[in-house]
């Protein structure tokens, strides 16, 4: 669908924070064995500093300083847009600071779900003033929606990468931070990370639905690949539509590295809160898929993210190019 030409005064700005190395920073632990709707939408228009999507969403766009977006009918999610990735991380760190608040005042513990990709730059506003201070950290239970089946010193790691980027510059409990057994085989570590929870579940860390019988992270913060990927979850893959497994193993990634673990859809979508952020314009197609106009027999994963409580998009303004 053709669209006029957004204006945008804020300069694209980006930071990238130093990260110590694994050898010389401590470690948190990880946890070997505890017991040994595709959205479719019919218009979208433009104006000045405003967007608008009408349809069956019921999207509704308005501008900030940062072209950020309202919220659109349950169930199909809100669509925040910025014209830099620099004020998008500005935006989640708030976000998820706020939830991190809420539910560690309504039961005394924050359960949150990372993935790989370029969501941990997309966090580094967490490790810096104000949040960095003022947020109650010994709160916070973290854990990952995938997982590559290499060491946790591989580059390849989602675990390194959250530790490098994230883990190693706040007071989190190490206890609290979950990551596979990469002494197992794919299968093997799967099986153990659905222990894990299983066990968190029966001493209350982590919550179940009760429309699913699924474990009830507070937030999930994911990404999406260039293919419209989520978690290992990939366009076509026969795991898309695992039903009863909480977590899942994958020997034949289409993207490398091919041995992974990764929590199914029923998992994901029983969230109480799912946060997709997406930048570039390399993923510019599958969102368009998503929210613009486009109709496909054959839903991308991202398509159907469709959590429970509130799914927020956090895209910047390349990724958004194409709506």
């Amino acid at each position: 669908m053709a669209s006029s030409p957004l204006q945008f005064s804020t300069p694209f700005r980006t930071l990238l924070l130093s990260s110590p190395s694994l050898r010389k920073s401590p470690r948190f632990p990880f946890h070997p064995s505890l017991f040994s709707p595709p959205l479719t939408q019919k218009t979208l228009t433009f104006s000045t500093g405003t967007r608008a999507i009408s349809g069956s969403g019921k999207f509704c766009w308005r501008a900030k300083a940062s072209m950020a977006g309202t919220a659109m009918e349950k169930g199909k999610g809100k669509v925040e847009v910025f014209d830099s990735e620099e004020n998008l991380s500005v935006s989640l760190a708030k976000y998820t600071a706020d939830l991190a608040a809420k539910f560690s005042k309504e039961k005394g513990s924050f359960t949150v779900v990372l993935s790989g990709g370029s969501l941990i730059k997309s966090l580094r506003k967490l490790v810096e003033p104000p949040y960095v201070d003022a947020i109650d950290w010994s709160t916070w239970h973290v854990f990952w929606v995938d997982e590559r089946v290499v060491p946790k010193d591989h580059d390849d790691s989602n675990y390194k990468l959250a530790f490098d980027g994230f883990l190693s510059k706040v007071p989190i409990l190490p206890g609290n931070v979950y990551a596979i057994n990469d002494a197992l085989s794919a299968e093997g570590a799967a099986d153990d990370y659905e222990t894990c929870l299983k066990h968190l579940v029966k001493s209350n860390v982590l919550n179940v639905s009760t429309a699913t019988g699924f474990p009830k992270f507070d937030l999930m913060l994911l990404g999406m690949g260039p293919d419209g990927h989520v978690a290992s979850l990939f366009p076509g893959h026969p795991l898309v539509k695992e039903n009863e497994k909480w977590v899942t193993f994958i020997k034949d990634s289409p993207k490398p590295p091919p041995e992974r673990i990764t929590f199914t859809f029923p998992v994901i979508n029983s969230s109480a809160h799912i946060a997709l952020v997406i930048c570039g314009t390399g993923k510019a197609g599958p969102v368009h898929s998503a929210l613009g106009n486009s109709q496909n027999s054959d839903p991308l994963p991202v398509q159907m993210v469709s959590p429970e409580g509130e799914l927020v998009w956090f895209l910047d303004k390349d990724a958004a190019s194409k709506l």
